[in-house]
C-alpha cells in the first residue's frame, strides 16, 4: 500500500545530518563518509519506514548502515524512527538514509565501497505478469549489479512472505554467482539467526504467514 504524501518529510530530511540527498556523489566513497570508516559497511535496499533499520543500527554499533528507499514520505518516517530509537542512548553516527532508485544502484556504489552485507526485506514480488520479474530486487540482473560493489564473501540476507518470489529467487542467486548457505521457510522458528523485524514482517506474522528467508554468499 502506497503511503500518503507527508509534506513535512522532504524538508525534515534535507535538514537531517544522516540523510543523503545526492547519493551518487558518494559513489566509491561511502566508507569515508562515516565517522568511523573502518567499520563494516551494510546496505539495506528498500528500508521502508525504518522500523528494523533503526534497530539494526542501534544494536550493531560496529557496523555502518546505508538504508535506501525511493519515497520521501517513507524516508521521512524512517528518519523519525531512527531518531526515536537512538534518543538518549548514543549519537546517530553509523546510519545514513539515502533516496535512490535501486535499479540504478550501480550509480550509487562501486567496487571501492566493499559492502559486506546487503539486506532485501519484503520487496515487491512482481508476480502479476512474468515479464515484470526483471524488476524484482532478487532478479539475476539486479543481483549482478550488487555483486559489483560487494566485498569478497559478502552476504545477501533476503526475506519475503511470497512463495513464488522465494522459489524463483532460489534460482536467481546461483545464476548470479552466489552460494546459498542458509534457507528457511519459517524464520520465526529458527535459532541462532539475528533478525530485526520490520513493519511488514510483523504484519505478516500477525496474520499467521510464515516468513521465508535465505542468506547467500558472493563466490
Amino acid at each position: 500500500m502506497r503511503m500518503r504524501l507527508k509534506k513535512w518529510a522532504r524538508p525534515e530530511l534535507e535538514s537531517c545530518p544522516f540523510y543523503v540527498g545526492e547519493p551518487d556523489a558518494l559513489r566509491g566513497k561511502w566508507r569515508q563518509s562515516f565517522a568511523n570508516p573502518a567499520l563494516s559497511l551494510h546496505v539495506e535496499l528498500g528500508c521502508g519506514k525504518g522500523v528494523s533499520t533503526s534497530q539494526m543500527a542501534l544494536h550493531e554499533p560496529d557496523v555502518n548502515f546505508v538504508a535506501i528507499d525511493i519515497n520521501y514520505s517513507v524516508l521521512g518516517v524512517a528518519k523519525r524512527n531512527v531518531e526515536s530509537a537512538f534518543s538518549g542512548i548514543r549519537p546517530m553516527d553509523n546510519i545514513k538514509l539515502a533516496i535512490h532508485e535501486i535499479e540504478l544502484i550501480d550509480r550509487m556504489f562501486d567496487e571501492n565501497d566493499r559492502v559486506e552485507r546487503v539486506y532485501i526485506s519484503f520487496p515487491n514480488p512482481w508476480t502479476q505478469r512474468r515479464r515484470q520479474s526483471k524488476h524484482r530486487l532478487t532478479h539475476t540482473k539486479l543481483l549482478t549489479l550488487y555483486r559489483a560493489f560487494m566485498a569478497e564473501n559478502a552476504e545477501v540476507f533476503f526475506k519475503t512472505d511470497d512463495d513464488e518470489l522465494f522459489k524463483d529467487s532460489l534460482r536467481y542467486f546461483p545464476d548470479a554467482g552466489f552460494d546459498i548457505k542458509f534457507i528457511t521457510y519459517d524464520l520465526a522458528r529458527e535459532q541462532g539467526i539475528t533478525n530485526y523485524v520490520s513493519e511488514h514482517e510483523k504484519m505478516f506474522m500477525d496474520e499467521g504467514k510464515p516468513i521465508k528467508a535465505l542468506i547467500a554468499v558472493k563466490i
